[in-house]
């Protein structure tokens, strides 16, 4: 498989030139048809597309007399079969940026041929190079030009160099701001935004790493010590890069097993208040790995994915039925008519067990070809639908289902999606000109969300991930060396940091409603959307011109539930899970172990084994159920029910607090 991106096909008619081998004797074109020779000539700079950079490329040049709208296509039915890859670059030939490519956005034979949409400016001169990554192999492409596509969302591209593969857009150092995270085999470097503005790097040297992140990336928080650690999805393993001290520090946790890496995802699987890991696996059953809370994790395989042809590639956990435990939906991606190419939902039983139930609630697409999906509530009717991405069109196209009280119906015609030919292997959902309506991002562009479950064409885009990176309440896109900021708007935001205390400390799985005039919103914190990069774990609405909020609910994964009543537009707010005793309000420097846990009779707490503590056991509703003196670091809690606790110790080092399960 490979990565797809963009698609817009309007064909003409013909005047034929061939290309040059460098930027700088580009031959200039105009519409119509033209050939391209054998490749050999030399490849841009910059890879505009992502992957591998190619060997060879031909250049092409185009200059407008006035705006328009521009199509360069090689899907054309000469070229059935042929495989190719096109960027268009702008700037002088010593100093050129990427404007617009495309790779695999065709739908002609097998698929692979290209379809690049953009506005060129007059007088701007516009360079087309095709390369060799795929095909060496001569054909014919035609350049159209059309209406000027204007978008209702505009970001501005500023340099911002990055070392290493993958990104992520997530606060690594609590202060409500996200940062940037990239990878190397012997590093990590974050780049830390300042509250006045920019980014400060801050390099973090490492083991070599036994599996990089090749595939993937995310991040939250496995070992509960209050700073995010980074899961590496890698094409042999998985490997767990976990903080020490202040977060400063990261240790290397590899695991032995084969796994052929495709998207990774933190969650609470079993609802103990200790964050998991689950990684897809693209040719056998899926991953996951369970939190112990003593710092390890043990390795599973089996009964969430089974298909031994895998097929596994874009995992996203949703509470898809409303009944507050986090559901597991799989985009699946596979040549031909296999079942590993069959999307999949597994139900949470609330157990946990996971059941899969997607053709019985609609969403089993037949042999479908998807690398992510995108849900949210594009209806705000208080459940999640979904858009599904196409990386191919070989066994169909995207689809947008409807969420009618956990049934989805199909309504892709008429949602604006349906004229979509683009591909992409990242489908994510932001609401971007925060106008309070979710937005899509996928297929190489961004599709504004219009209103209930309707989208149109906004501008162009290619794989991102996304966070606020100059904190001004409007999401902006990251991209390798690059940052792509919003240019923002007259419209309102809210953003909304949780902190578990019962739940994860991420609080991933927490849903949060708000409520304006403009009517109901929600997100979910989750922790690895679309397929490869990671973004903000915190929740961002866009409120329209709305200037007061009703209320604001969050839905934890404990159980509990917040509500407030008193908070302003344009902030940025953080909320801690609390219990009515007040053991919740500890600061997250005031953790500590407890194992085994899950635990059954006998409970035993990481802290000097001299102290005398007396220690405070209260259930997921806030009730004191065990009290009483330790003086040997073990409680025994045989008779406690099944269940989440939060224990809570007082002695001569201060309090301190920590989550278990017993069983």
């Amino acid at each position: 498989m490979k990565k797809h991106i963009l698609a817009i096909a309007l064909l003409s008619c013909a005047t034929w030139a061939k290309g040059q081998d460098q930027c700088s004797t580009a031959i200039p074109i105009t519409t119509g048809a033209h050939t391209v020779g054998a490749v050999i000539g030399t490849p841009p700079a910059l890879n505009c597309n992502g992957g591998q950079v190619a060997g060879n490329a031909i250049w092409f040049s185009y200059t407008p007399s006035s705006n328009t709208g521009i199509t360069i296509t090689s899907d054309l039915v000469e070229n059935t079969g042929g495989d190719t890859r096109v960027s268009v670059l702008i700037g002088g030939c010593s100093n050129l940026s990427c404007y617009a490519w495309d790779d695999d956005g065709g739908s002609i034979g097998n698929g692979y041929l290209s379809i690049c949409s953009f506005n060129a400016v007059a007088g701007i001169t516009y360079y087309i190079a095709w390369d060799d990554r795929w095909s060496g192999a001569g054909f014919t492409f035609q350049l159209n030009e059309g209406p000027v596509m204007v978008p209702s969302i505009n970001f501005t591209s500023t340099s911002n160099p990055t070392q290493g593969s993958v990104l992520a857009a997530v606060d690594m150092n609590n202060d409500q701001l996200d940062d940037i995270v990239t990878v190397q085999d012997d590093r990590i470097h974050l780049h830390i935004q300042q509250p006045g503005g920019g980014f400060v790097v801050n390099t973090i040297l490492t083991t070599t790493v036994e599996n990089s992140p090749s595939w993937s990336l995310c991040a939250g928080d496995l070992n509960d010590d209050g700073y995010n650690d980074l899961l590496y999805g890698g094409g042999q393993g998985v490997t767990m890069m976990l903080t020490s001290g202040d977060g400063t520090a990261f240790n290397e946790v590899s695991y032995p097993e084969y796994v052929f890496s495709q998207r990774s995802n933190m969650i609470d699987i079993n609802n103990d208040g200790l964050l998991d890991a689950f990684v897809c696996h693209d040719v056998d059953p899926n991953v996951f790995y369970i939190n112990n809370g003593d710092g390890t994790l043990t390795y599973n395989q089996g009964g969430l994915g089974d298909n031994l042809d895998g097929g596994n590639y874009g995992s996203i956990w949703v509470d898809f039925d409303n009944d507050r435990d986090m559901d597991l939906f799989i985009a699946k991606c596979r040549g031909g008519e296999s079942l590993a190419a069959i999307d999949q939902m597994h139900r949470n039983n609330g157990d946990g067990t996971f059941t899969e139930i997607a053709a019985s609630i609609g969403l089993a697409n037949g042999f479908h070809q998807s690398w992510s999906s995108a849900w949210g509530d594009y209806d705000h009717d208080g459940d999640l639908d979904v858009v599904v991405g196409a990386s191919s069109t070989a066994f169909g196209s995207h689809k947008v289902f409807r969420n009618d009280d956990g049934i989805f119906t199909d309504v892709t015609v008429g949602s604006g999606m349906e004229n979509n030919t683009g591909t992409s292997t990242e489908w994510t959902t932001h609401d971007f000109n925060n106008d309070g309506w979710l937005d899509i991002l996928g297929g190489g562009s961004v599709f504004m969300g219009t209103g209930p479950l309707t989208f149109e064409w906004a501008t162009n885009a290619g794989n991102h991930a996304v966070g606020d990176l100059n904190n001004d309440g409007y999401l902006d896109l990251l991209s390798t060396n690059a940052v792509r900021y919003n240019n923002g708007g007259p419209n309102n935001w809210l953003r909304i940091n949780p902190v578990g205390m019962v739940s994860n400390g991420n609080a991933i799985g927490t849903r949060i409603i708000v409520t304006t005039p403009l009517g109901q919103q929600i997100r979910e914190i989750r922790s690895g959307d679309g397929f490869r990069y990671m973004s903000s774990l915190m929740a961002h609405f866009g409120l329209g011109q709305d200037t007061e909020i009703s209320e604001v609910r969050l839905l934890w994964p404990s159980g509990l539930t917040t509500v407030l009543t008193d908070v302003e537009v344009n902030t940025t707010i953080t909320v801690v899970e609390s219990i009515s005793t007040g053991a919740a309000d500890v600061a997250s420097d005031r953790l500590f172990s407890v194992y085994p846990n899950p635990a059954t009779d006998r409970l035993s707490l990481a802290i000097n084994a001299q102290d005398v503590v007396n220690h405070t056991v209260i259930d997921a509703m806030g009730r004191v159920v065990l009290q009483g003196r330790t003086i040997n670091m073990g409680i025994d809690i045989s008779g406690l029910a099944p269940g989440m606790y939060t224990i809570r110790v007082t002695g001569d080092g201060g309090e301190r607090t920590a989550r278990f399960t017993k069983e």
